[in-house]
């Protein structure tokens, strides 16, 4: 296999993760991965389970189509957007209920767990755009600075990592820390603890330290 092959192979087995995982349904959501200076894409409206070795999708940061018949993702601006002005090697984005539904009631996520810190610190909802514009792809950069990843309202999470692996990580991460701050904010009469600023930092230094050498 080429390069581009297996990173093809390796986003197909993401996307189709994302389903099953229930991040999304249907063709919702997408997953991207750049290599060099192209970046590959889902496709737009295509179910993931169908895609196969020949229908690689490949544009260059321009956006200019690369390799493929099958037309690049509607969220394309987005994801080109976070590998021109971040050091993104691949982008999840997905439509998780818990995460979306959090996006509708809070401007930022509460410091619910310590894994906040993981994603940079307290996880930033990008203002409400239409779906595949650039005043979403810039609202979206916005809120993910200093972040690895951010809700946005009203439609759901984005991730980004060195990997597939670390971006995947990330999203399902913020969507178990979403679950977990609706399934405590629900108790009438009771108010979740948060952790400060300081318990972030000093969990996000000892992260750095974490997993084998």
């Amino acid at each position: 296999m080429t390069q581009l092959e297996q990173a093809w192979q390796e986003l197909v087995e993401t996307a189709c993760r994302t389903v099953r995982d229930g991040l999304v349904v249907g063709t919702s959501g997408n997953v991207s991965i750049r290599v060099g200076d192209t970046v590959l894409t889902t496709p737009s409206g295509v179910p993931y389970d169908r895609l196969g070795p020949d229908d690689l999708v490949a544009v260059g940061l321009d956006g200019e189509r690369h390799t493929g018949a099958l037309a690049p993702t509607s969220e394309l601006p987005m994801h080109l957007a976070v590998y021109r002005h971040t050091d993104a090697r691949a982008v999840v984005h997905t439509h998780a209920v818990h995460a979306t539904a959090v996006s509708t009631l809070v401007t930022e996520l509460p410091a619910i767990h310590y894994m906040t810190a993981a994603l940079g610190g307290r996880i930033r909802v990008a203002p409400y755009a239409t779906y595949g514009t650039q005043e979403l792809a810039d609202s979206v950069l916005a809120a993910l600075a200093g972040r690895t990843g951010c809700l946005l309202r009203n439609h759901g999470t984005l991730t980004y990592g060195d990997t597939l692996a670390a971006a995947y990580d990330r999203t399902a991460q913020l969507e178990w820390m979403c679950r977990l701050w609706l399934t405590a904010h629900s108790v009438p009469g009771r108010a979740p603890s948060l952790l400060s600023d300081a318990q972030l930092r000093e969990t996000g230094e000892r992260l750095n330290e974490y997993g084998q050498p």
